[in-house]
């Protein structure tokens, strides 16, 4: 028999990146008592990583949960960007409705149309919250419009277009329910959210069912499985199957040696959690996103979305520079292979695929920021390794045509750089869909291009719009193939000799282009140390110190003129390797080197590929 469980709320917070949810969710937390009053709290206290703090942007979903009156309402905090999508999806079963939050200057935006198309698939009820009501551009009355004809763009049902909305702002603490209300807390938000938001229900007397739909980890407890409590009880000690709706063969008997619910930021022992109850389950060394935990006596699967393909790919290779194995701590074929595989644990949109070479590993993602968080987060592991260029995976139709992934580009740039940017993306095989003027002397452009023709353009699209333009990207399924697209204009200036760069070398050097390196770092034949300024590639000798006989001017290397590095960062190496070229990453440095270090068998490799 169903019952509800009205002592229960679980939302999830959803939104375009940057749209201010982490900020919201800090808010509900320290409004609802869960800080003491003398307790310092970091800004977006959910963002718990490294990454996540440096780059003001969420990667994975995490859970909390906070007490309104006699209510507990659990809350999911999802990332915003279109790479890390594949949280959203998951996370969106373990909840009964959610929170969509919108800029209320910014408005309707890729992502908020994918995460909203997501959740209005899954029949859950929407509560719109326009954000940011306090800045002084806000424009809430149009934003409102915005919203409504996306729910209608994406054929929602009369109950699901009678949303309610509020209005807040997260940075300062309040919402209210009309734009005249009194500025006071976020009750109105809170209240709601109680109001609005259905119960979670199921049959408290039926077999135990539980759908995982996050996994954490932990050094000390191994794998730790989160979900919600459809269907019975779970107990500490039971005995339980696991079983899994895309794998039927999967029957796995375990027992619950550990569980948690959520309280705060913090995970509750507890032992036992009834209907409806978020729970974190630890002591099943194999359990993965998607498997439902149920009682021995009825095993029957949970069903559960697949996950979206990875659209993009590169190679994870063992460092064989001539630096190799100084500055990491891993360096071996099968630490690299360990880690990768560890990663799978947590993060299921990432592929990791044997390739022909023991040396080398394939890695697929959702996009060039995924893979490039994992790459960081490898770096500061003390792992030592080389990467590829990244290349997009094809796919093909039935009668053996060529298919690539494509996005949807929308660009918001100041009027003046709009010709610019608009010449770059056509080159770059984009076509241009719509193009309208939004507030402030800016032009909203709207471009359906081929991923490898953003592959490393977010560089360049910053430059050329001298720092103001703003590109969001959201996949849009698969095209034909669109024809062969020149990533770079220019050539690389790569060492000629192994050693260590001085002044006098990098001084005749720089005349040929913006170079990547200061003097006293070590250098070795065949690593790119700038980019030239035509669109060739120069050898240069940058270790070259002056001949001693030369007495004339002895303080005349006092008065070299050094212009100082373009230092990149690894985003802007991996935007600018081309494809003969790998990126060394070290704890320490980032190195862009060519594939095929010695010169003469480079030469030969590069006629044999203009020849073939």
């Amino acid at each position: 028999m169903l019952q509800k469980r009205e002592d229960i709320r679980n939302i999830a917070i959803i939104a375009h990146v940057d749209h201010g949810k982490t900020t919201l969710v800090d808010e509900l937390l320290k409004q609802s008592g869960v800080f003491r009053a003398n307790q310092e709290v970091q800004e977006r206290v959910m963002d718990s990583n490294d990454i996540e703090r440096e780059r003001g942007i969420t990667i994975l979903s995490k859970n909390t949960a906070v007490q309104y009156k006699d209510i507990k309402i659990n809350i999911i905090d999802t990332p915003g960007h279109a790479d890390f999508g594949g949280e959203v999806e998951r996370v969106l079963k373990m909840v009964n409705g959610v929170v969509l939050v919108v800029d209320a200057f910014e408005g309707v935006m890729p992502q908020t149309k994918f995460v909203l198309m997501k959740a209005l698939s899954l029949n859950l009820p929407v509560i719109v919250c326009l954000n940011k009501i306090d800045r002084p551009e806000a424009r809430p009355a149009e934003v409102i419009d915005e919203v409504l004809e996306l729910f209608m763009d994406l054929d929602a049902s009369d109950e699901q277009l009678d949303c309610p909305f509020v209005y807040a702002s997260a940075r300062d603490g309040y919402a209210m329910l009309n734009l005249d209300d009194e500025k006071k807390d976020m009750t109105p938000l809170f209240e709601t959210i109680v109001n609005y938001i259905p119960a979670p229900e199921g049959d408290p007397d039926a077999n135990t069912q539980v759908l995982i739909s996050t996994i954490d980890y932990n050094e000390y407890v191994g794998r730790i499985g989160i979900g919600k409590i459809d269907n019975g009880s779970l107990k500490v000690n039971q005995e339980a199957v696991v079983v899994n709706h895309h794998d039927p063969d999967k029957k796995e008997k375990v027992r619950i040696s550990k569980l948690y619910e959520f309280d705060g930021l913090n995970k509750v022992d507890v032992t036992e959690a009834k209907i409806g109850s978020i729970v974190a389950i630890s002591g099943i060394a194999d359990i993965h996103i998607g498997d439902t935990i149920c009682a021995p006596e009825n095993p029957v699967a949970i069903p559960f979305q697949k996950i979206s393909e990875p659209t993009i790919s590169m190679n994870f290779i063992v460092n064989d520079s001539p630096l190799a194995g100084q500055e990491g701590k891993y360096v071996t074929s099968r630490h690299i292979r360990d880690r990768l595989f560890k990663e799978l644990n947590t993060d299921v949109s990432l592929r990791v695929e044997e390739t022909d070479s023991p040396d080398a590993l394939k890695v697929s993602g959702r996009g060039e920021l995924h893979l490039s968080v994992l790459i960081e987060n490898m770096r500061r592991e003390g792992y030592e390794f080389a990467v590829s260029k990244a290349e997009v995976i094809y796919e093909y139709d039935e009668n053996g045509k060529k298919l690539e992934p494509m996005e949807l580009a929308y660009v918001d740039v100041p009027d003046d750089f709009t010709g610019a940017v608009i010449s770059k993306l056509q080159q770059r095989k984009g076509e241009l869909l719509n193009m309208y003027s939004i507030t402030g002397g800016y032009t909203r452009l709207e471009f359906r291009i081929p991923s490898r023709g953003l592959i490393g353009y977010r560089g360049e699209f910053m430059t050329d719009t001298k720092g103001n333009g703003i590109i969001n990207t959201i996949f849009d399924g698969y095209d034909a193939y669109r024809g062969d697209i020149a990533y770079r204009a220019t050539g690389s200036l790569i060492a000629f000799e192994s050693g260590e760069s001085v002044a006098y070398g990098l001084f005749s050097a720089q005349d040929r282009g913006t170079l990547f390196i200061g003097p006293g770092e070590k250098v070795y034949s065949g690593m790119v140390i700038g980019q030239c300024a035509k669109a060739e590639d120069i050898e240069l000798n940058v270790c070259k110190k002056k001949h001693l006989t030369n007495t004339r001017s002895s303080s005349a290397d006092e008065a070299l003129t050094l212009v100082p590095p373009r230092i990149l960062s690894l985003e802007q190496a991996l935007d600018f390797i081309d494809t003969d070229e790998l990126l060394e990453v070290t704890p320490k440095n980032l190195r862009i080197r060519k594939r095929i270090l010695d010169p003469t068998l480079r030469k030969r490799a590069s006629y044999a590929k203009k020849n073939k």
